[in-house]
């Protein structure tokens, strides 16, 4: 896997994506030679035309990773790949004739566009099914022994079964005796028999739950000196999920770790991009505020905006400003979770839920430095002592500044009851762990995404 930003992708996918660019510029560059001729060369280095492809790749990629088309785990069957290909397609050509026909300049040539899309759509759809047919081959999967037999196993299994973009084929797992010394046997004797074996196994990934007189180091030994990676469960998860898992967390986790250092030069940046964020936003958003006001003031009776007491940096409380999406009783009976379709919200403030308006005051927040832009989501006072009792390291979300988004909301969504949120504060501390400037900006990024599809929103 290739690590961007502290995130890991997997290898095929940055491949993808690569070929998909050179695809998309290609055909519209054989569509500029093929139009043109000899004076292909005028337009592409005279007259702008090298730029303009160049935008249209960028547009492309940007319409596919909005379509989900390099997160196959979000796809469920073949033929949807191909869909959403043709939507991606479908949207390009509308905005490229939108502008067009605004800007006239934008155009590269007379045809070049129509021809450009016609060789895109042959060119993606071929691509697509070569690549399927790539992936599926044996030389390019990587063969993984599990070893373990427990909860903390079958969750490897099931993720590397459900991820099959990591390219990881299980060639070995199994239940396991309870008796140390007999689990310890049917280990070796598993990895004993890879051994000279072709094409024998890439990768051991450590599952063991409890490994005290169970692990067969010599054998695995043998192995890593063969060119076998050994790997822990917990790595691997924490690549290809995005979170740490709490079961099997201990407190060494966090003492040797390399993460979960927070520099101040590093605070220092990522408060003043913050900040220029939020100011950029609540300009952006002023035109807006006159519509918001008048649509909350006429879906129910009570003020515009909402306040509420959170837990910010520190366990210090700080009060949270929102539009108001509630009927100003929501909670006359104490403090609730909201849930998804909340009868106490009015019918504009569900609407504004799911398009995340109602957050935009909180960029006031965030000038005020009780927020970042980006940090753990802050909690109410009414549920931190319950949760920080039943989750464990919970309190760890209050060591830096809590956030208008986050690593959590982009991966994972609103969480309601205790279950979601304890998988939250597993995303949560993977942002902790890895967080940095670059991180930062690919969440606001994915913002963009999450709000558009609507994803995540109570």
């Amino acid at each position: 896997m290739i690590r961007l930003f502290n995130v890991y992708y997997p290898t095929r996918t940055i491949v993808l994506l690569m070929c998909e660019a050179v695809i998309v510029s290609g055909s519209f560059l054989l569509a500029t030679v093929l139009r043109l001729g000899p004076d292909a060369y005028i337009c592409l280095n005279y007259e702008y035309g090298a730029l303009k492809i160049l935008a249209l790749t960028l547009m492309t990629l940007l319409f596919s990773y909005y379509f989900d088309l390099y997160e196959p785990q979000r796809i469920s069957e073949k033929w949807e790949i191909y869909f959403r290909l043709l939507l991606v397609l479908g949207f390009l050509s509308f905005l490229l004739s939108a502008i067009i026909y605004f800007f006239p300049k934008a155009d590269i040539a007379h045809y070049v566009l129509l021809l450009g899309l016609m060789f895109l759509t042959i060119g993606l759809v071929v691509w697509r099914s070569v690549y399927s047919w790539l992936i599926g081959r044996e030389v390019f999967r990587e063969r993984v022994y599990v070893l373990g037999g427990g909860d903390r196993a079958r969750m490897v299994v099931d993720t590397l079964r459900m991820r099959k973009d990591a390219g990881m084929e299980i060639v070995g797992f199994e239940e396991t005796p309870d008796n140390k010394e007999e689990r310890k046997e049917a280990f070796t004797a598993a990895l004993e028999s890879f051994r000279g074996k072709a094409p024998g196994v890439d990768r051991v990934i450590i599952a063991l739950e409890d490994r005290r007189g169970a692990l067969p180091l010599r054998e695995l030994l043998h192995l890593r000196f063969d060119g076998v990676v050994i790997e822990e469960a917990g790595a691997l998860l924490e690549r290809l999920t995005g979170k740490l898992y709490l079961d099997g967390l201990r407190p060494s986790n966090f003492i040797y770790s390399e993460g979960f250092r927070v520099k101040p030069s590093q605070q220092i940046a990522r408060r003043i991009v913050s900040t220029l964020t939020a100011a950029i936003g609540l300009i952006l958003f002023l035109p807006l505020f006159p519509f918001v006001v008048l649509a909350v003031k006429l879906s129910s009776s009570g003020p515009i905006f909402f306040k509420q007491t959170r837990v910010g940096m520190g366990g210090r409380n700080f009060t949270v400003y929102k539009f108001r999406t509630m009927r100003t009783d929501a909670e006359a009976s104490g403090a609730k979770w909201a849930s998804k379709d909340d009868p106490r919200a009015t019918k504009i403030g569900s609407f504004m839920r799911k398009v995340r308006l109602d957050e935009v005051p909180q960029l006031w927040n965030v000038l005020r430095g009780d927020m970042g832009f980006v940090g753990p989501r802050p909690e109410r006072p009414e549920f931190v002592p319950w949760l920080a009792e039943k989750i464990p390291y919970f309190d760890l979300r209050h060591m830096i500044r809590p956030g208008l988004t986050g690593w959590a909301q982009v991966r994972y969504g609103y969480g309601a009851t205790l279950e979601e949120t304890r998988e939250k504060l597993e995303y949560d501390l993977y942002y902790i762990k890895h967080m940095t400037l670059g991180l930062d900006l690919l969440i606001m990024f994915e913002t963009v995404k999450t709000i558009l599809r609507r994803r995540g929103a109570q």
